[in-house]
């Protein structure tokens, strides 16, 4: 046992003085602990209290990192004390490093600003352009004597009811999704992929019946997606367990936070508005100049939108876990809801553009990686894309959110950050190989072709010849709307991962990692690795 130690405190107000000697502390319990008054009265001599200096260590460090509204000294039982108001003058509070991090939590700065200004312009000018779409729909419909006010109520009655009736069928799968993987995630695993297959086999089917040039094009194009979703689905079987009780863990601290799904479902009602008129929009640049043109920039105004309505629920719900995991807070969910649609938007809008992509040219790089074989031309752009992907994964990743909303990075610096811890651990191969942001993809998938067979089904029953939009459309807004409400658990898992790696403390994370990684350094049950990075081949 250390020895007992005085704690000698100057108030400011009236220059009180006070010793606290908190003596042994299993003779005295702190609720037990008595104090020794060495004089009465009003401006009186110090108070006494034993401490154990062994247990009163923690307390004195977290006493010096408030403010110095109060000085405090530990000196020795009987030593001299020295002089107050020389001691308070000397006496500077130093900030651990984890306090420099908590600081850096409640960033003012905007990030990204190019991104968010040219996301801003963009919505200005879509908005406007939806307005004058609008506008040229209902000034077409009220024509009642022309051809194109024909056309337009006729597109009106047969097109528009199927896709809405989509966006609805979407948000109900949306829900039904993220409550069933909360749920039972151990299962919900294997029943996503293969959902995901039996889906998009049975639209594609659906297409090709209908017997149309124009469906049979999309029918085929679903069918090869459901055989390639089928593939992956029995490649990684072995991956599926794992991938159940992440999710399983990571959603735990979704449950001390009741409002959490709050952002998510604000995101799908504001979304479901703006589909709605982005719809009405279409229909009024039927009959204007160069109508595909002006619809496929229509169409990409609202993929990115839609993203970017994602990526606001995802930095609100990353900031609420990692500060839970990182600080042990309860933090605010509608601030950082503010924060989200505010100081982090840049980079929201920025990662929305970015991640996509890059997504895209992992699934490439992959691909050519796994059919290099003998042939010198597969194998040289299969290198070629995979150190591609291994220079832009260091500037542009989907784990950049974590950093982006718990210390107001911008998306390159988090990025970098993110996958620096991740190389500092060695957990690129854990990542790499993790499933969890594949399933969230083919959830949206799946709700993508129940809601074409839906509004198909509808459409080819009322009028045929608007078949193979309305089933595109549908496919598209039943994905971005599916996409948006798992944001919640992409954000969860990603948490996990990130934190487990900034800060592995096991009173927040068990061994699930730590075994993971053992079990894929040591090769055990077959594991076979994800390609991202070129194989390096041993030197003759």
């Amino acid at each position: 046992m250390g020895a007992p130690v005085t704690v000698e405190m100057e108030r400011e107000a009236g220059g009180k003085e006070e010793k606290v000697d908190v003596g042994d502390a299993e003779a005295k319990p702190d609720g037990d602990q008595k104090k020794e008054v060495e004089g009465g009265g009003k401006g009186a001599g110090p108070v006494v209290v034993a401490v154990d200096a062994a247990q009163s260590e923690t307390r004195v460090s977290r006493l010096q990192t408030q403010h110095p509204v109060a000085s405090i000294q530990v000196v020795p039982r009987g030593a001299a004390t020295p002089a107050t108001p020389a001691a308070a003058a000397a006496f500077q509070p130093t900030l651990t490093p984890s306090q420099v991090g908590l600081a850096s939590l409640n960033s003012r700065a905007y990030t990204n600003r190019i991104s968010l200004l040219l996301f801003v312009l963009h919505l200005l000018v879509a908005a406007a352009a939806v307005c004058f779409f609008c506008f040229k729909g209902v000034e077409g419909v009220i024509d009642f004597n022309s051809e194109k006010a024909r056309k337009e109520r006729h597109v009106l009655k047969f097109w528009l009811p199927p896709i809405e009736g989509a966006s609805v069928l979407s948000i109900i799968l949306a829900f039904a999704w993220q409550k069933a993987v909360r749920s039972w995630s151990s299962v919900m695993v294997s029943f996503i992929l293969w959902a995901c297959f039996f889906s998009t086999m049975a639209a594609g089917i659906l297409l090709l019946c209908f017997s149309l040039p124009a469906t049979d094009g999309l029918g085929v194009a679903l069918i090869a997606f459901s055989i390639g979703a089928g593939l992956y689905a029995c490649w990684v079987t072995r991956r599926i367990p794992f991938a159940g009780k992440v999710f399983a863990l990571a959603l735990q601290p979704a449950k001390k936070f009741p409002d959490i799904n709050g952002p998510a479902y604000l995101m799908m009602g504001v979304g479901f508005l703006w589909i709605s008129a982005w719809c009405f929009a279409v229909i009024g640049a039927l009959n204007f100049y160069y109508p595909p043109l002006t619809i496929l920039a229509l169409v990409l105004s609202l993929a990115w939108t839609a993203e970017v309505m994602r990526n606001v629920a995802n930095l609100t719900v990353s900031r609420v876990i990692a500060l839970y995991y990182l600080r042990g807070m309860q933090s605010n969910t509608q601030f950082s809801f503010q924060r989200a649609t505010t100081i982090n938007l840049g980079s929201a809008c920025l990662g929305s553009l970015v991640v996509p992509s890059i997504e895209a040219l992992r699934i490439i790089a992959r691909g050519l990686n796994l059919l290099e074989g003998e042939d010198e031309f597969l194998f040289s752009c299969a290198h070629c894309c995979l150190r591609v992907m291994e220079s832009i994964f260091h500037y542009g990743n989907s784990w950049a959110f974590v950093h982006i909303a718990a210390y107001g990075r911008g998306f390159v610096a988090a990025s970098q950050s993110t996958w620096g811890l991740f190389e500092r651990h060695k957990m690129e191969e854990l990542v790499d190989s993790d499933i969890t942001s594949a399933v969230c993809f083919l959830t949206g998938v799946t709700s993508g072709a129940l809601s074409l067979i839906f509004a198909a089904s509808w459409t080819f029953s009322s009028h045929k010849h608007y078949t193979a939009t309305v089933s595109l459309l549908a496919f598209f807004v039943g994905y971005l709307m599916t996409r948006i409400g798992m944001a919640l658990p992409h954000a969860c898992v990603a948490c996990y991962y990130v934190c487990y790696a900034e800060n592995p403390s096991p009173r927040l994370f068990d061994d699930t990692i730590p075994a993971r990684l053992n079990q894929i350094r040591s090769d055990c049950e077959g594991f076979v690795p994800t390609p991202r990075f070129p194989r390096r081949h041993p030197t003759a």
